[in-house]
């Protein structure tokens, strides 16, 4: 199936220039530390904060164009339904943004801000799934002298840019932990495009030829213990998950593997980010498995206890070495969940990326056998990409997965990039990924708290 269109709504190359009359020492602020912030809000999407850097000199502004940073403040992502509830309804849509200053500096955000203008711009996604639109690119009055046209007025600069950003969607047909089906979503359309296998190390399919085993710290092991000391190892501390991507034909085509125990901290029953446990995720090639990417979680507890997770992606293919690059760091909420998100638009170059159609060969996966790499090549081919590490670096929307709090029945959905799909391997590496991190949920639960019995190792399984 085709993906599903998505339009995302980029905000931002900020610049804020006062009239050369404004009573305020503002040649001694430097941008870095600018008491100037900035709200953006759309519809009813969460609101997004980010401060502004500003030019002081009227005259110097009117030839800052080219020195302006090109960053992006705040992106908002729309989905089909989304877009066409917009489209049809009798409200208009706008990003509306509310220019605020901290006295002193203060920190943004603190009751003492003073609102200094409101900017709103309206939005016609007409056509926005198909093509790439600059809706506004240049300087805006703000305050209440908008009608000045001496200049004596401050403004705002920004550009707010739409560009279609079709994803694929996937669906998981039950929890993770009960070896689910995967189906591919499209709008009311659904079809199965993998199974899960969920296990525990060595326990799994044996004909993968794992090298996850390689990855894990070399321990002695005591074939004495009782039975009883069995329990408790197994109690304090839960290790050998893993779960395996097989596409329709049974070829197994991505794999997540816990690595590193998830084990409580000394003195605790939790989870600590000083101990994190971890998952490789593993990609088929040359018969083998090869590492992709690392997935770190811990239990991060506060005010309201979060799971807090970093995602590093390996630019060689060895899980040894230190070449990786974070790529994703952040908390859910083990209470109300949330999504974990891979998305690198702070480093979006405001170019519109070349789209070629992809041809229908195989994009290096390998054809012989049932052994790992025997993958169905461009099934999901659309776009032409860069390489997994590469495309990375690329800028943009990447993926994002849906994490359920603790006790609720979560079946992921997972919405991934075109440009990061390039054949089966790729799709199923995010799928497994998503998997890992629902999983990683249970893994950091309080070890005061029982397992459900899907992801508990029968006894006579136990190994310390």
């Amino acid at each position: 199936m085709d993906p599903c269109p998505f339009v995302r709504i980029l905000v931002g190359n900020f610049a804020l220039k006062f009239p050369p009359s404004t009573n305020t020492s503002l040649s001694r602020i430097h941008p870095s530390t600018s008491p100037y912030f900035f709200s953006i809000k759309l519809s009813n999407f969460p609101h997004q904060v980010a401060t502004i850097p500003f030019i002081v000199s009227q005259q110097d502004g009117n030839n800052c164009s080219s020195s302006l940073q090109k960053s992006v403040a705040a992106c908002f992502s729309l989905g089909k339904s989304e877009i066409d509830r917009i489209i049809k309804g009798s409200s208009s849509c706008n990003v509306s943004i509310m220019i605020y200053a901290c006295p002193n500096g203060s920190t943004c955000g603190l009751p003492y801000k003073k609102l200094l203008g409101k900017v709103s711009v309206p939005l016609d996604l007409r056509g926005a799934e198909s093509r790439p639109c600059v809706v506004h690119n240049g300087w805006i009055t703000i305050g209440r002298n908008k009608s000045n046209k001496d200049g004596s007025s401050p403004k705002l600069s920004l550009t707010v840019r739409t560009e279609p950003d079709p994803r694929f969607v996937f669906k998981f047909g039950g929890e993770p932990e009960c070896s689910p089906q995967v189906f591919q979503v499209q709008g009311s359309l659904k079809q199965a495009v993998f199974t899960c296998k969920f296990g525990f190390k060595n326990s799994g399919d044996r004909n993968l030829g794992s090298r996850s085993s390689l990855f894990e710290s070399k321990t002695s092991r005591n074939w004495l213990p009782s039975l009883k000391s069995d329990k408790d190892q197994f109690f304090k501390e839960r290790k050998g998950w893993s779960i395996t991507i097989h596409n329709l034909s049974g070829s197994p085509v991505a794999m997540a593997s816990m690595v590193t125990p998830f084990v409580p901290s000394p003195g605790s029953d939790r989870v600590t980010r000083s101990n994190p446990g971890a998952w490789l995720i593993l990609r088929p090639g040359c018969g083998t498995w090869k590492p992709w990417g690392r997935l770190e979680a811990w239990s991060e507890p506060g005010f309201t206890d979060a799971l807090g997770y970093r995602f590093d992606i390996f630019h060689d293919d060895i899980a040894t070495t230190n070449a990786t690059t974070t790529i994703a760091t952040s908390t859910i909420s083990t209470k109300h969940g949330g999504k974990f998100t891979i998305d690198t638009t702070t480093t979006y170059v405001a170019t519109t990326p070349s789209i070629t159609p992809q041809s229908s060969g195989d994009f290096g996966s390998s054809t012989s056998g049932s052994r790992p790499g025997s993958g169905s090549g461009s099934d999901f081919g659309f776009w032409t990409s860069l390489s997994p590490q590469k495309s990375f670096r690329s800028g943009g929307f990447v993926m994002s997965s849906m994490v359920e709090g603790v006790g609720k029945c979560s079946e992921p959905e997972v919405e991934v990039g075109v440009n990061h799909v390039t054949c089966t391997e790729d799709a199923a590496a995010f799928v497994a990924l998503a998997a890992a991190m629902d999983l990683s949920m249970d893994a950091c639960l309080s070890f005061s708290t029982k397992l459900r019995k899907e992801l508990r190792q029968q006894t006579q399984n136990f190994v310390v």
